[in-house]
């Protein structure tokens, strides 16, 4: 978390949308029936997205 507070508001964006772009393509492959090896990787992915939001959120209101 203290790595993530330290980067860049671009660098934030950047990797708030490969997360996304992971997190889409994981459930693309729930969707399609396929097993998943990391049943957790959802899960982690989502709450990945929510810190980068909240530190991004954080740096607006300042």
């Amino acid at each position: 978390m203290k790595k993530i507070r330290e980067e860049p508001l671009e660098q934030l964006k950047k990797r708030l949308n490969d997360l996304r772009l992971e997190l889409m393509k994981e459930r693309g492959f729930v969707a399609s029936g396929r097993p998943i090896k990391d049943t957790s990787k959802i899960k982690n992915l989502k709450r990945n997205i929510a810190r980068v939001l909240t530190i991004i959120r954080e740096r607006s209101r300042e």
